[in-house]
């Protein structure tokens, strides 16, 4: 893999990919699928696929995140959260002394941002709608995560409707529109 810029990208480009079942999943599986066309400037790493086991290899993953600079966590929102995977995955690989505490600054300066699929609709989420609450504001603890660990969060990037047969047009607009979100931080 070759690290640079080149044709506007960050080459440097790491997409952790935590969905728990791929082969039913429309929207992350076409995510995936429109990835794979850019392998020279995103690395894809399946953590379900990698571990099917979870039995994380926290030495690999430590070496995979030094060595990007931009690393986007794709997954499905699940109950407001993330995949189980994905959780273990953060609460074994970010651990106190690499990635926090006084001398953990291993992610100190590198880039995150989250790719998402939610489910229900747009306009569930806020206050007064059915959900209560705002992507953003659900989005907090996961920009605390960055915060405490010295990474910059990006802006998520999200796509509502996931489970309500979003249309194979509108499915390929957002595979294209995530391309340009990654594209976008450089």
């Amino acid at each position: 893999m070759c690290f640079g810029e080149r044709n506007g990208w960050n080459e440097n480009t790491l997409v952790i990919l935590a969905h728990p079942n791929m082969t039913t999943s429309r929207v992350n599986r076409r995510w995936k699928k429109e990835l794979e066309q850019y392998t020279e400037q995103v690395r894809i790493h399946e953590l379900y696929e990698t571990y099917p086991d979870w039995n994380i290899n926290i030495a690999h993953e430590q070496e995979l995140l030094e060595a990007h600079d931009h690393i986007i966590l794709q997954f499905p929102f699940y109950w407001y959260s993330y995949p189980p995977l994905l959780k273990k995955w953060l609460d074994d690989v970010f651990t106190h002394g690499w990635a926090y505490g006084s001398k953990g600054d291993r992610l100190h300066g590198k880039r995150m941002g989250l790719a998402i699929t939610i489910g229900d609709q747009r306009e569930n989420y806020g206050k007064g709608k059915p959900v209560g609450f705002s992507v953003e504001e659900l989005m907090a603890p996961f920009k605390a995560s960055m915060n405490h660990v010295g990474v910059t969060a990006l802006p998520h990037y999200a796509v509502f409707g996931a489970s309500f047969q979003a249309s194979d047009e509108v499915i390929d607009q957002s595979a294209e529109a995530y391309i340009q979100y990654i594209k976008a931080f450089k």
